[in-house]
């Protein structure tokens, strides 16, 4: 078996609020291989997005280590932590975070410009993953001249143009209606399996879930393996039930 391209050991997380001490994450551990496709479910609150943030160096534990491709991510200055992150990782969030004084195709040029990509390379890998995620048409509109739908895609495009090992995604099509929540999901497997890009989902949507891997449930601080919650479920369109 491979060896894993992101894993987390003993991973705790705490907030001190006054004379309270918050224990959100209490000893996570999880390891994510090439290709594979995970979700992470649980309740609003469990602290799903602070295990996102801390997988992809957002946010450091109070204790434990993240390793990709077997560097401790927390252990590595800014710089070299901001290195990894840029080329190992892509982030997709609920909302799409795209720059509003930016069309599409700068927007997903943007990681490649930030790593140093000559500009015209740079606009021409943008250029084609905007055309394979159906935004070829699009390529000089702003955000605010998208749909909902086409913004997500093209935050996915942006996640995906420096061809990272992993993709982390926190409720990705949470923000969408339901055909293009379906949408959006569906390029997010089928780039999956073009590129074997590892996927870690965060998501509330239990028919979404069905579709990885695997399926892990945040629990009490604890990450615990829950692939048969799903198994049952009638297939739905993801967002569909959100």
């Amino acid at each position: 078996m491979s060896e894993p391209v992101l894993e987390a050991r003993n991973v705790r997380r705490s907030f001190v609020e006054g004379s309270t001490t918050l224990e959100v994450l209490t000893g996570v551990a999880i390891e994510v291989r090439a290709g594979q496709r995970l979700a992470i479910i649980g309740a609003s609150g469990s602290g799903k997005t602070t295990l996102l943030q801390i997988l992809g160096g957002l946010d450091r534990p109070s204790h434990g280590q993240v390793l990709i491709d077997g560097r401790d991510l927390h252990a590595l200055s800014e710089r070299e932590r901001a290195m990894l992150r840029n080329r190992t990782l892509g982030f997709v969030y609920q909302f799409h975070h795209l720059l509003p004084e930016f069309s599409a195709l700068e927007n997903v040029a943007m990681p490649l410009l930030v790593r140093r990509e000559k500009v015209a390379e740079a606009r021409r890998l943008a250029r084609e993953l905007l055309e394979r995620v159906g935004l070829g048409g699009r390529l000089t509109h702003r955000p605010h001249q998208l749909s909902g739908g086409e913004r997500q895609r093209a935050a996915v495009a942006r996640a995906l143009v420096t061809q990272p090992k992993i993709v982390l995604a926190d409720e990705p099509t949470g923000n969408l209606d339901g055909a293009n929540a379906h949408a959006v999901f569906e390029l997010m497997l089928e780039l999956n399996r073009e590129r074997g890009t590892s996927l870690v989902v965060v998501t509330h949507d239990p028919r979404l879930a069905a579709r990885m891997d695997g399926v892990y449930e945040l629990l009490g601080g604890q990450l615990l393996v829950r692939e048969q919650i799903t198994a049952r479920l009638p297939s739905a369109a993801p967002g569909s039930g959100a």
